[in-house]
């Protein structure tokens, strides 16, 4: 990838010395300065009005009417409450789809902005608040931007744009389907066939106007496991009448930990298994009987996520048999690995660099949170990148990560989405119609 990013300095370099046409950057450029004030408006709104995955009603009807107003060809309800939407250009050309998630999270904010949200709703039996502090608020006033400067430029556009809001990229309400892998079930990428799909993700580790771009594995996959270690309830005091399956649940908890210490070849790619909830009995004087644990594993090759899959069961049954308890657990595959397209990865990194000028774009290291964008790379190529929502020089201890209470961005960063996603799409339908050198030249040059 250095080598890559090597390369492409100088390709760049020879490439701003060229009569390169700038009118369409321009022009993108020009088109998101003014829609900036509603780029903010929209994404307050959202904010200020989170829906939890499968419940996404009043945002999808506020993207849906937007779209609408555009005059594209809008569906609504796919997915549970997806909205897709098609702009047909005005010359032929490929189809390529752009992603944004609309989902927020069972989470009360903390931010303390005068338009945190006061929702609250139910989860899973619990009376929780609900709050975007992920950044989808962002993700999707982004791409509603993108909808309207494409739009405008429809008659100049070589091809079709398909753009995806999608629900529950969270995860849908245990017991439901939803997200990415239900969007597809719904047709989403048929009728027409994207050649390839966009996304960005807000990011609180990287510095606002910067981007974090990398080919191949980029984010791990992501898979539930419930581990449900049985004993044989007694009195405490008699603990030799029974199986305690707190001992056992406990062993099983340090067992796995050795799967990445000792286990699992960690040179290969990073990969984590965390053990996040521990639940057993009712009574200090009982000696339950079952104790239920549940986590994820995360990795970022296939081959070791299954593995790691095999290895946490075998664990957990051999600890727990050999005291004459048992264990049953069962594995719920969630997010794949993301993978970025090399050659999709190139273009974007190409157009990412004219966008937002040198010395902006860096190779983004792997990362072991999970998005479910790579199931739709699973059945066509696709690229996704990391854009920054804190200015430099911002006191550490006001940086907080994503899915905390206290997330926030700058909202500097909308109008960086737009152009930077906009001018991915053109590159790429230019690109694909003969046209590489098309509004490449750098932002330094401008």
């Amino acid at each position: 990838m250095r080598r890559f990013l090597g390369g492409l300095a100088v390709f760049l370099g020879s490439l701003s010395c060229a009569q390169a046409d700038t009118g369409e950057r321009q022009q993108v450029d020009q088109l998101a300065d003014a829609l900036e004030p509603r780029l903010i408006a929209w994404r307050r709104d959202i904010h200020q009005h989170p829906e939890l995955g499968n419940r996404e009603f009043r945002t999808a009807a506020l993207v849906a009417e937007h779209l609408k107003r555009l005059s594209l060809d809008v569906k609504t309800g796919v997915g549970r409450t997806g909205v897709v939407a098609l702009l047909r250009g005005g010359r032929p050309g490929p189809v390529v789809a752009l992603r944004a998630d609309m989902d927020a999270l069972p989470v009360t904010e903390q931010s303390g902005l005068p338009f945190a949200s006061k929702a609250r709703a139910n989860w899973m039996g619990e009376d929780v608040g609900v709050a975007h502090v992920c950044g989808h608020d962002g993700h999707t006033a982004i791409l509603m931007g993108v909808a309207e400067v494409l739009a405008t430029m429809r008659a100049q556009l070589p091809g079709t744009v398909k753009f995806i809001f999608q629900p529950a990229e969270e995860g849908p309400p245990p017991g439901e389907d939803g997200g990415a892998a239900l969007m597809i079930r719904d047709g989403v990428l048929r009728d027409p066939v994207p050649s390839a799909i966009f996304g960005l993700h807000l990011n609180s580790r990287t510095p606002l106007g910067k981007a974090g771009v990398r080919a191949g594995p980029l984010m791990a996959s992501g898979d539930t496991f419930r581990i449900v270690v049985k004993g044989s309830q007694t009195h405490s005091a008699l603990p030799w009448l029974g199986v305690d399956p707190v001992v056992l649940a406990s062993q099983v908890v340090l067992g796995i930990q050795t799967i990445q210490s000792r286990q699992v070849n960690v040179l290969q790619e990073p990969s984590v298994v965390t053990i996040a909830t521990l639940h057993g009995g009712n009574r200090p004087n009982i000696i339950p009987e079952a104790v239920e644990m549940s986590g994820m594993i995360r990795a970022l090759d296939e081959g070791m996520r299954r593995d790691i899959q095999r290895r946490v069961a075998t664990t957990a049954d051999a600890i727990a048999r050999s005291a004459g308890g048992s264990a049953e657990v069962s594995i719920s595959p969630n997010y794949d690995v993301l993978i970025n397209d090399a050659r999709l990865a190139e273009l974007g990194t190409r157009s990412l660099h004219a966008t937002m000028g040198s010395g902006q774009v860096f190779e983004n290291p792997k990362v072991t949170v999970s998005e479910d964008f790579s199931a739709y790379q699973k059945i066509i190529p696709g690229f996704f990148y990391f854009l920054g929502v804190v200015p430099d020089g911002t006191p550490p201890e006001k940086v907080f990560p994503n899915h905390s209470p206290r997330f926030w961005i700058d909202e500097r960063v909308l109008k960086i989405g737009v152009r930077s996603l906009a001018n991915i799409t053109l590159d790429y339908l230019h690109e694909a119609d003969g046209k590489l050198s098309a509004g490449l030249q750098p932002a330094s040059a401008r």
